[in-house]
C-alpha cells in the first residue's frame, strides 16, 4: 500500500539553509531547492540571482502526514528564519531570499494561514511578520549543484557560518523532530 504524501513549499532566504534543515527533519521524504512563483520559464541561478525574474528560492519539502504535520512543519519554518524583513535573509538581499510558503491545495493554504495569525499573535517577533502566502506557481527545480549542498559542502564558508547555525538552532529547538541517524 502506497503512503498518502503531501508537498509545501517554502522561501525563507537561501535555500542551502531551508534544505539543510528539512533533510534532518522526521517524517520528511524528500526536499528539493528551486525556484517558484516569477515570470521566466526555468530560469537559471544567474537570472534568478539579478532578482528581475521575480522568483524566490525555495525548498519543495515532501512529508508523510502521518509522521509530521504541515502545522509542526510551518513552526520549524518560522524558528529558522526572519520571517520580518522583506526580501531579506541576514546578508542574503533581494527579492529572491523573501519569506513565503507556496501552497498546492486549500487544506494546506488554511494551516498555513492559521500558522501565521498564531506566529503574528504570539509576540515572539518586535516587527510586523512578512511572509507572503500564495499559490505554487511556475516552480522548476534548481541546477543539480544546489541539491543537497550542506550535506555536501559542510566546511564551505557560508555553510559554516549562516547554514550550519540553522541546523543547529533547528536540531536543539526541535529535537523531537530531528531524524534518526540525522
Amino acid at each position: 500500500m502506497a503512503k498518502h504524501l503531501e508537498t509545501i513549499t517554502l522561501g525563507g532566504g537561501c535555500f542551502w539553509c531551508i534544505e539543510a534543515v528539512y533533510e534532518q527533519v522526521e517524517g520528511v521524504v524528500s526536499v528539493e531547492s528551486g525556484y517558484c512563483n516569477g515570470h521566466v520559464k526555468k530560469p537559471s541561478y544567474e537570472q534568478v540571482c539579478t532578482g528581475e525574474t521575480g522568483h524566490a528560492e525555495v525548498v519543495r519539502v515532501t512529508f508523510d502526514p502521518a509522521r509530521i504535520g504541515l502545522h509542526q512543519l510551518l513552526e520549524i519554518f518560522f524558528v529558522v528564519h526572519d520571517p520580518t524583513t522583506p526580501n531579506r535573509q541576514g546578508n542574503d538581499i533581494g527579492t529572491q531570499y523573501r519569506s513565503g510558503i507556496y501552497y498546492e491545495s486549500a487544506e494546506h493554504e488554511r494551516i498555513a494561514s492559521d500558522v501565521l495569525s498564531e506566529v503574528a499573535q504570539s509576540g515572539a517577533y518586535q516587527a510586523p511578520i512578512v511572509t507572503e502566502l500564495a499559490p505554487l506557481a511556475n516552480y522548476s527545480r534548481a541546477e543539480d549543484y544546489h541539491q543537497h549542498y550542506f550535506a555536501q559542502h559542510p566546511e564551505q564558508g557560508y555553510c559554516s557560518f549562516v547554514v550550519a547555525p540553522k541546523v543547529e538552532k533547528f536540531r536543539k529547538t526541535f529535537s523531537r523532530h530531528v531524524r534518526q541517524g540525522g
